[in-house]
């Protein structure tokens, strides 16, 4: 499909998977391409992303006395590792659909608005910038790498190598994390005989009291080591999904494949609450003879569940692409070059945001 409106100066945004970042690239509509562009609309695809969290626990020496000395009454008792399902996210991301690409024929020697499209082809705007937006995913694993601290070492100290039996060493090493406190306790109220010269010292100063004391008392509490992964599986639903196992989860092995039975299964459920009618073929031969223009999506919805035994994961409403229609925006829209017109495109539906005349 071909038509004519003004020579466009194609540049490359940097939209696509928002779990890496894409190339951008610069592109113009020249008499050396033959002054055309080709343009893709999007079909959809939903990535379910989980977020599971491997906790790594190691026994500290002094564990049987962690009550006695400390009034912990919940400290590691064994070295072990489990796994816990943090939470699900689900995405709405538009693949191309090599059915639905186009050939736009542009005008030469004309003034030319400019068009963003993403690197695989799927249209942002139309005379506007594009600024593609970080995705709920991306900013939950720049959290969970700042989250994730360095360990510090359990503490053995000489006075506590040289206190002999395992039970003297728990009771000196108790006795440290209250002096610890005790000083700590007595900088903060201004009480200590060698206060810190001034304000940044004094929050060094404290900063080491709190390290050694999480060393001590984690030889009775045990450690916990947390380690965030994120793991995907995509969908391109062509009809409604009915308990659509997408993997399996178990506190003891983490995240599993759809088909090993280690593991409670997370379905995906996906059913049409808004969709286009069906066009017997007469219709929908007429309906493409008449969409000149810019060919977009009037994506259709549904309602999606993600569940996993009588848990519920997720729930939203989603806008799918496969239940939907396409309109066009005609060309003379964009012939007033005083005053163009902006589109701005969902580039994951292709569905139209906004325009702004």
């Amino acid at each position: 499909m071909k038509y004519s409106i003004w020579t466009i100066c194609l540049l490359l945004g940097m939209a696509s998977p928002a779990f890496s970042q894409t190339r951008v690239e610069k592109k113009i509509a020249m008499k050396s391409n033959g002054y055309g562009v080709t343009y893709s609309l999007p079909k959809t695809s939903l990535v379910v992303t989980a977020e599971i969290t491997q906790v790594t626990c190691k026994a500290g020496p002094y564990y049987k006395y962690a009550e006695k000395y400390l009034g912990v009454k919940d400290a590691v008792m064994s070295d072990h590792v489990y796994y816990e399902l943090s939470k699900v996210y689900l995405q709405n991301k538009g693949v191309p659909d090599e059915a639905n690409t186009y050939i736009v024929e542009f005008k030469p020697k004309t003034t030319a608005p400019f068009v963003y499209l993403t690197d695989d082809g799927l249209l942002c705007t139309i005379n506007a910038d594009y600024s593609p937006t970080e995705s709920v995913v991306a900013v939950a694993k720049r959290s969970a790498q700042a989250a994730e601290k360095e360990q510090v070492p359990a503490l053995m100290t000489e006075e506590l190598l040289m206190a002999g039996s395992v039970t003297r060493q728990a009771e000196v090493a108790a006795r440290q994390i209250y002096k610890l406190r005790e000083t700590r306790m007595d900088i903060l109220s201004g009480e200590a005989d060698n206060m810190p010269p001034d304000g940044e010292a004094m929050k060094i100063v404290l900063q080491q009291l709190t390290d050694q004391e999480q060393a001590l008392t984690a030889l009775f509490v045990g450690e916990k080591h947390r380690k965030t992964t994120f793991h995907e599986t995509r969908i391109v639903p062509d009809d409604d999904l009915d308990r659509e196992v997408l993997f399996r989860f178990s506190e003891k092995l983490g995240l599993l494949d759809p088909d090993d039975l280690g593991g409670t299964p997370i379905y995906l459920s996906l059913h049409a609450i808004n969709r286009a009618p069906a066009l017997d073929p007469k219709e929908a031969e007429k309906k493409e003879k008449s969409m000149k223009g810019i060919i977009y999506n009037v994506p259709g919805k549904a309602d999606a569940r993600i569940e996993m035994g009588d848990k519920q994961l997720y729930r939203g409403e989603v806008q799918v692409v496969q239940f939907g229609s396409h309109e066009a925006l005609a060309p003379v829209m964009f012939e007033d070059r005083k005053a163009p017109i902006k589109v701005i495109f969902y580039p994951e539906t292709g569905a139209i945001k906004q325009i702004i005349q």
